[in-house]
């Protein structure tokens, strides 16, 4: 099974102070990694903002001492990270954005989210849902109130409990192999990793453990709605970090309340990184038993 393979990370921001903490986890995914970070602003009442309106990256990279002090700018460069500024006019932000990724194909999403719910859904129009459901591409949605698990201010980073709510067994593979990816490239260390089926025991999927990963890795069975179950068990185990798999929209009711992965990430407490299930279908993992309840 091949995990998320990220070279070209894309961050969404408005200049909210608010967006610093998505910002944060794109360029230590962009570090780790040694990908691209497309850093995109579309701003319907002018041609292009200013440069200096965009996050400073050497001067953050500076803050988290992985740079010294008054670096020149091809020090960003031999950290094997590329830094790209796109300013854009457009009366729609999210056609902007759609149409900038159908052109610019990236590996992952990292924005912010305003969970609306309820009522308020149809009220305030959500940006983040529909990009991701429409660009077909992972996507990490930092919930704006969540200080989620790497710091603006220092880099430091908190991850220790991942969540991965587990079905299909190819589906579920693909999540195990992108959860422990996250944790390698933001160099986490003490990583538990917590496999959710809500489900019995007999339908707990075969699932490969990663190979070079150190983290350890529990078992969790539940009954009841998935939502909710994911939900509390993220609450049970203090989840820094949920990775699922999406379905996208499966029939009106899904139109009209959103998929499974949608109604998470609206409600939870900490980061959710989904997977769309068209890229497991393009591969073929291996059926070795190595997670099993007990």
């Amino acid at each position: 099974m091949k995990p998320i393979d990220i070279q070209r990370i894309f961050y969404p921001t408005d200049f909210s102070a608010s967006s610093q903490t998505a910002f944060a986890h794109a360029l230590k995914l962009a570090v780790g990694a040694k990908s691209i970070l497309t850093i995109y602003h579309t701003d319907p009442g002018s041609r292009g903002s200013s440069w200096e309106s965009f996050p400073h990256v050497r001067e953050v990279l500076e803050r988290w001492n992985l740079l010294p002090p008054n670096s020149p700018r091809e020090a960003v460069v031999e950290l094997g990270l590329g830094v790209e500024k796109v300013a854009a006019s457009h009366s729609d932000a999210v056609s902007s954005v759609l149409s900038f990724l159908h052109r610019h194909q990236h590996d992952l999403i990292v924005m912010t989210t305003h969970q609306p719910h309820g009522f308020d859904r149809y009220l305030k129009r959500s940006l983040a849902e529909p990009i991701a459901r429409n660009s077909g591409e992972c996507t990490l949605f930092l919930p704006a109130n969540s200080a989620g698990f790497v710091s603006f201010r220092t880099g430091n980073v908190s991850l220790k409990n991942i969540l991965i709510p587990v079905d299909h067994a190819r589906y579920s593979q693909l999540a195990a192999e992108s959860a422990s990816t996250v944790s390698q490239l933001v160099m986490a260390d003490g990583v538990t990793h917590h496999l959710l089926h809500v489900g019995s025991a007999q339908t707990f999927p075969r699932i490969k453990r990663p190979a070079d990963d150190s983290a350890t890795w529990k078992t969790m069975l539940r009954e009841g709605d998935v939502v909710e179950q994911i939900l509390c068990a993220a609450d049970d185990v203090m989840a820094d970090l949920i990775v699922m798999v999406t379905h996208g929209h499966d029939g009106l009711l899904d139109a009209l309340r959103g998929s499974k992965a949608e109604r998470v990430v609206r409600f939870a407490k900490c980061p959710v990184l989904t997977l769309p299930a068209d890229q497991v279908l393009r591969s073929n993992p291996p059926e070795i038993v190595v997670f099993e309840t007990d």
